[in-house]
C-alpha cells in the first residue's frame, strides 16, 4: 500500500510538472493571436482597469476615476474599460454615483466588464489563509477577466498584484499598478513576531508560540509570492512614502516605482467657509470620514471618546458630538456600521455618536463646514485621502502616528504645527481635549497651516504625475 500511494503521488507530480507548462503555452498562444485578431480587426487601443468594487465610493475609487479621466483627456482615442464585480449596477448608476460622491464626469464613454466570479476575492470566503486565499482568488477573477476582454495596457488599480503575470506574461499585456497598500508588510512580520494583538494576527495566534512561528513562515512564504508577482508590473505607482518604501523593499523595483499622491479635492474644500470656533456653550463637532472597513479601526475613536468623557466636565460633554461619514461596499460593512452602533450604546455614548452612510459629495461638505476637528485612527493608514479632505476643510486632525499621516501629512513640531498624532485611545482623548482647552488664535493658526499644506495633494498634482508615470507605456505602444 506504501508503494502504491507513493508511486501515484510520484505519477501526479511528474503529470503536473507537464500539464501546467502546457497550460501556460497554450494560453499564451490562444492570447496572442486574439490580440492579433483584435488589431487587425481595428480594435482601438485600449487600457483596462481592474477594479473589482468600482462602485464602493472610497479614495481608491476616486483614484480609479479622476485617472481614467486624465487618460480621456490626454489619449481621447484610448479605449477605457473598467473590470467590475458590481454586478447590482448597471453603468448608467455607476456613473451617476460617481458625479453625486465626487463631482468627476468624463468627456467620453467607459466600457464596463461585469466579473462574476468577486466572491473568491472576498474575505468573508477565507475564515483561515484569508491573504493567501484572496489573492489565489484574484487569479480566478483575472482569468475570467483576461477571457472576457484583453487590453493593450492593464492597470491593477486595486491592489491585486497576483493578477500581474497574468496579463504581462499569459496575455501579453504590458502592466501597470496603483499601490494603496501593500498585501503584506515588514509591519505585519514584526506584530506577529512580537506575538502582538492586531486585526491581522488573532488573540489564539499570538498567545502561542508554535503558532506564531507557524504564522511567521507562512507570511514570508506569501511575502515572497506577492514580491515574484509585483515584478510583473511594468510601471508601479505608489500613494506615500510609507507604501514606497515597503513596496521597494519587497518588489526591489525601486526604478520602476513612482510616488503619485493620490487625488483630493482641496480646491472645492479650500473653498468653503471655515466652522466658526468654539464658542460658549455652541456645538463641538467632531468627524471621522472614511469606509466603514475594519482596518479604518473605528471602534477606537467610540473608545477614545469613552476616555474623552472622563477628562472634560459634563457640560462641555454636552456640546460634543462624533460623526461617522462613510461608505458601505457590501452587507459585511453594513454589520460594522450595526456593531458601532450598539458598542456606542455599550459605552452609553449613543447622544454624542451620528452615522451618516453612503452621503452624496455635497453633504460631505455641508458636514465638513460644520465641524472643525477631524479624527482618523486606521494604524498604518496607507495615506490618508480623508486626513487630506477634512485639513482642506479647515479642520484640526488627529490622526494615528504610523503609516502617510506621520510621514507625508501631519507635521508636529511647534511653529509649523498642522494637527496632531496619537497611538492609544487615550492619546486620542488627551488631543481632543487640548484643542478643546486651547485658546481661539491658537486654533486658527493651526488650521490656517493645515489648509496652506495640502496643495501638493490636489487633483491637478495627480494628474500630473499619473500622466508622468503611464506616458511611457503609452509612448510604446503608439509609436508603433
Amino acid at each position: 500500500m506504501f508503494w502504491l500511494i507513493l508511486s501515484v503521488l510520484y505519477i501526479s507530480f511528474i503529470l503536473t510538472l507537464i500539464f501546467i507548462p502546457l497550460v501556460i503555452f497554450t494560453a499564451k498562444r490562444y492570447f496572442k493571436k486574439e490580440k492579433e485578431k483584435n488589431k487587425n480587426n481595428g480594435q482601438p487601443f485600449s487600457v483596462g482597469f481592474f477594479h473589482p468594487y468600482c462602485s464602493a465610493g472610497g479614495g481608491g475609487e476616486r483614484v480609479l476615476w479622476c485617472a481614467i479621466k486624465a487618460i480621456q483627456k490626454r489619449y481621447p482615442q484610448t479605449k477605457v474599460i473598467v473590470y467590475t464585480g458590481d454586478l447590482d449596477a448597471s453603468p448608467d448608476e455607476i456613473i451617476k454615483k460617481v458625479k453625486q460622491r465626487f463631482e468627476i464626469t468624463f468627456p467620453r464613454d467607459i466600457e464596463f466588464i461585469y466579473l462574476h466570479k468577486r466572491k473568491w476575492i472576498q474575505a468573508s470566503t477565507y475564515p483561515y489563509f484569508t491573504l493567501l486565499g484572496q489573492s489565489l482568488g484574484s487569479v480566478i477573477l483575472g482569468i475570467e477577466a483576461m477571457f472576457s476582454f484583453l487590453p493593450d495596457i492593464y492597470i491593477d488599480s486595486m491592489g491585486f498584484a497576483f493578477t500581474l503575470p497574468l496579463f504581462s506574461f499569459i496575455g501579453g499585456c504590458t502592466t501597470a499598478c496603483y499601490v494603496h497598500y501593500p498585501t503584506i508588510s515588514t509591519d505585519m512580520l514584526k506584530k506577529v513576531s512580537s506575538r502582538q494583538l492586531s486585526l491581522n494576527n488573532r488573540g489564539t495566534v499570538a498567545r502561542s508560540p508554535t503558532l506564531s512561528s507557524l504564522k511567521i513562515i507562512y507570511y514570508r512564504i506569501f511575502a515572497w509570492m506577492y514580491s515574484f508577482c509585483g515584478r510583473f508590473s511594468d510601471t508601479v505607482m505608489v500613494n506615500s512614502s510609507w507604501t514606497e518604501d515597503h513596496i521597494n523593499s519587497l518588489w526591489k523595483c525601486s526604478l520602476s516605482t513612482h510616488r503619485v499622491y493620490p487625488p483630493c479635492d482641496t480646491k472645492s474644500l479650500k473653498e468653503l467657509p471655515m466652522c466658526k470656533d468654539i464658542g460658549e456653550g455652541g456645538p463641538i463637532n467632531l468627524v471621522s470620514v472614511g469606509q466603514f472597513r475594519p482596518e479604518k479601526d473605528h471602534p477606537l475613536l467610540l473608545k477614545a471618546m469613552y476616555e474623552l468623557r472622563q477628562i472634560v466636565s459634563e457640560q462641555m460633554w454636552d456640546q460634543i458630538k462624533l460623526i461617522f461619514i462613510g461608505s458601505c461596499r457590501d452587507m459585511d460593512d453594513a454589520v460594522r456600521v450595526k456593531d458601532m452602533k450598539d458598542l456606542s450604546k455599550h459605552l452609553s455614548l449613543e447622544n454624542n455618536v451620528e452615522f451618516k452612510v453612503n452621503i452624496t459629495f455635497e453633504e460631505l461638505k455641508q458636514e465638513l463646514s460644520s465641524s472643525m476637528i477631524g479624527l482618523h485612527a486606521m494604524w498604518n493608514e496607507h495615506f490618508g485621502i480623508g486626513v487630506v479632505e477634512c485639513m482642506a476643510a479647515g479642520h484640526i486632525m488627529v490622526a494615528h502616528r504610523s503609516g502617510g499621516p506621520k510621514e507625508d501629512i501631519i507635521e508636529e513640531s511647534e511653529g509649523s504645527r498642522n494637527g496632531f498624532l496619537a497611538a492609544d485611545e487615550c492619546e486620542y482623548a488627551d488631543a481632543i481635549a487640548t484643542i478643546i482647552r486651547m485658546s481661539p488664535a491658537a486654533r486658527w493658526k493651526i488650521r490656517e497651516a493645515a489648509r496652506s499644506s495640502v496643495d501638493r495633494f490636489s487633483i491637478e498634482e495627480f494628474e500630473k504625475g499619473f500622466l508622468r508615470t503611464i506616458e511611457p507605456l503609452f509612448s510604446k505602444h503608439l509609436s508603433k
